[in-house]
């Protein structure tokens, strides 16, 4: 039911203005950012002016073929791709293997009533509720990279804290859900960057297929999760084979956070367009065959080089970086 009521509630949200710029609709492009700009100017005074000379040109793209989205994820970007899915894989199997086996756990191991298990969901939902709302800005004054080694690595040693307690028999069925609530504090914010992470890495004519594409990979990996706790968990009498099971997820999260933060780039408080060229930049590939990226991955990356154009393809358009940066 929600989701109809999206299809409909959608229909009266704006179209993005890059989308716009880049399928050919410059005029309603213009009109949306000297909307947002006449906002701004209102409540926090004048936009400050670009210099001409970040402008970029662009060639409109309605439609991104399969075949060069596979390029972009596998030639153009591809320790990028790695980031994606890991980021999306990691906090997917975690947060399934425990979320639905939550339950089990507390009659099988705690032997608390099934009739009361639900009692217990309660600090896990406000701990997943609190996180992104507390950590969240963090993300874009400390910085990427830095949160999520914090919230994942951070979430994957609770994890194996409990873990170790749980093994011993020395916490009870209170105390595992103050750590696990503990846990997913970090994991939910963490989890969260995950989609914005992905939507970031990668030019912005992909996007949202980009997100749909590592989201479903990572549901095929997440959902072994719930299979294999709860095989682990059995008659509810074996304590180890479950540990085992928590220390393999906290140590998911804690290589889901290594990965990223050497993997990754440094997106915050920058433009799309530093962050990955556009697809309908007008000279894209002469910029992209001309240098190579230092991490590995050619094309611009988190801040190294600066969006400039010349005009050159079919009907390009002018897109400055102030119009982009009001957007972002």
């Amino acid at each position: 039911m929600l989701g109809i009521i999206i299809i409909f509630l959608r229909r009266g949200v704006p179209e993005s203005p890059r989308w716009l710029m880049t399928h050919g609709r410059q005029e309603e492009a213009e009109s949306t950012v000297q909307g947002i700009e006449d906002r701004v100017e209102r409540t926090t005074g004048p936009v400050k002016t670009v210099p001409d000379s970040k402008a970029i040109e662009i060639s409109p793209l309605t439609k991104v073929p399969i075949l060069q989205l596979l390029r972009v994820f596998v030639l153009e970007y591809p320790k990028r791709t790695i980031v994606g899915l890991t980021m999306m894989i990691t906090q997917s199997f975690l947060y399934n293997a425990i979320f639905f086996t939550y339950a089990l756990a507390l009659t099988n191991f705690y032997h608390v009533p099934k009739e009361q298990t639900s009692w217990y969901f309660f600090p896990f939902a406000i701990g997943n509720l609190l996180g992104p709302i507390l950590l969240g800005h963090l993300f874009d004054t400390w910085g990427r990279r830095k949160m999520v080694l914090l919230t994942y690595g951070g979430a994957g040693v609770i994890l194996l804290a409990s873990s170790l307690l749980f093994q011993a028999n020395a916490i009870t069925a209170i105390v595992q859900a103050i750590f696990w609530s503990a846990a997913f504090f970090l994991a939910s914010a963490g989890a969260s960057s995950a989609y914005l992470t992905v939507s970031e890495l990668f030019p912005l004519e992909v996007r949202s297929r980009g997100i749909s594409f590592f989201f479903s990979i990572a549901q095929i990996f997440g959902a072994l999760g719930p299979v294999i706790y709860g095989g682990l968990i059995g008659d509810g009498h074996n304590r180890t084979g479950m540990a085992v099971g928590y220390y393999i997820g906290a140590g998911v999260m804690i290589l889901g956070g290594i990965i990223t933060f050497v993997l990754g780039v440094n997106a915050e408080r920058k433009p799309l367009e530093e962050v990955a060229d556009p697809l309908s930049l007008a000279n894209r590939q002469q910029r992209r065959e001309g240098w190579t990226d230092p991490k590995g991955d050619t094309g611009a990356n988190a801040g190294e080089k600066g969006s400039s154009g010349s005009r050159s393809g079919a009907d390009p358009c002018r897109a400055g970086h102030r119009r982009a940066s009001v957007e972002s």
